[in-house]
């Protein structure tokens, strides 16, 4: 399942507390999905990583009381305690723990309680973890535990990274250049190195990029997230950055040439669209539709499609009319 398919079946699961596991390979976005969730429906979000928690660290340790002359289990202090009326447990890591660690998560996910602990009424549970094919070392899961719930699997989707990453200010020349190699974004299963591409990798050339590293540091830095060669091809896209026309020249109607090269064609079609927003003026929308009036079909339905994506207006402008008439056939 692509990551809106998961995002809108998780947010269905979790509001009827209905267990889920979310498999997937590493970096592509499982945490982040089930947090931005949490986020959307102003509800409280935990996070616990299982492979570094012992049996005891989820089952609470026994102390004396002195009053009833018995043992009883202090839960753990991060474990939802009924002060947050609503929210999601997310066991993350679940297949890469212990077994006993399974097996005292497994009471939990089972019936919602685990020794003297019992999780509140207004909480879900959703899991995540690593496929056996992933490489990573993983734990089978008992049969009884996996069917306890719902599964999913996670899958990259180019176009929906593409969409969090202009809404996340993500920088335009790593957005373009996935759009220009979409299998670019994930390289996990070809590759043999320690550093590979990933959603997350790509955040981390983002930061890489905005720390505004000496020019002797790029190459290396980048190398050491998503690898040597797939970091050259990538600086290789973004150096025809430097030969692109000013965004708000075009946006003011003061420039009307269009690159001829793909690669400035995909900067410049994704830096024109993260600088809309619903702020722009219709005069300053105006003259980007008039411009990609001039562009490469490809490049004009992308920044139109990423325009309605993100809800921006544009029937009500003078040059709708002429792009309709022009690429209409094109839009999906």
């Amino acid at each position: 399942m692509n990551p809106q398919s998961v995002k809108r079946s998780l947010t269905h699961l979790c509001r009827k507390k209905v267990p889920v596991f979310l498999w997937g390979p590493p970096g592509i976005g499982k945490s982040s999905i089930v947090a931005q969730i949490a986020k959307e429906e102003n509800i409280s979000f935990v996070d616990l990583r299982l492979s570094l928690l012992d049996p005891t660290d989820l089952r609470g340790i026994p102390f004396y009381s002195a009053k009833d002359e018995t043992a009883i289990w202090a839960p753990p202090s991060f474990l939802p305690d009924g002060s947050i009326e609503k929210g999601i447990l997310f066991l993350d890591e679940l297949n890469t723990a212990a077994p006993m660690v399974q097996a005292s998560a497994y009471q939990l996910i089972l019936d919602r309680k685990i020794g003297e602990y019992t999780l509140p009424d207004g909480w879900a549970i959703v899991a995540a973890g690593n496929r056996e094919s992933d490489r990573g070392v993983v734990f089978r899961m008992a049969a009884p535990l996996a069917n306890r719930f719902v599964h999913l699997e996670m899958e990259v989707s180019p176009q929906d990274w593409r969409t969090w990453a202009i809404g996340s200010g993500i920088d335009s020349s790593i957005i373009a250049f996935i759009s220009h190699r979409p299998n670019a974004l994930f390289t996990f299963a070809q590759s043999d190195s320690r550093a590979f591409a990933t959603p997350r990798t790509w955040e981390y050339v983002h930061h890489i990029i905005s720390s505004e590293p000496e020019a002797d540091l790029i190459m290396p830095m980048i190398s050491g997230a998503i690898g040597e060669e797939l970091a050259a091809s990538f600086l290789g896209f973004r150096s025809v950055a430097g030969e692109l026309p000013e965004l708000d020249a075009v946006l003011n109607a003061t420039c009307k040439d269009v690159p001829s090269e793909p690669a400035a064609l995909h900067i410049l079609s994704t830096a024109l669209t993260m600088r809309i927003d619903e702020t722009t003026s219709s005069k300053k929308l105006n003259n980007l539709i008039v411009y990609t009036l001039g562009m490469p079909a490809e490049f004009a339905v992308m920044i139109v499609q990423d325009l309605r994506e993100r809800k921006i207006e544009l029937d009500h402008l003078d040059s709708w009319s002429l792009w309709m008439k022009k690429f209409n056939t094109l839009l999906h």
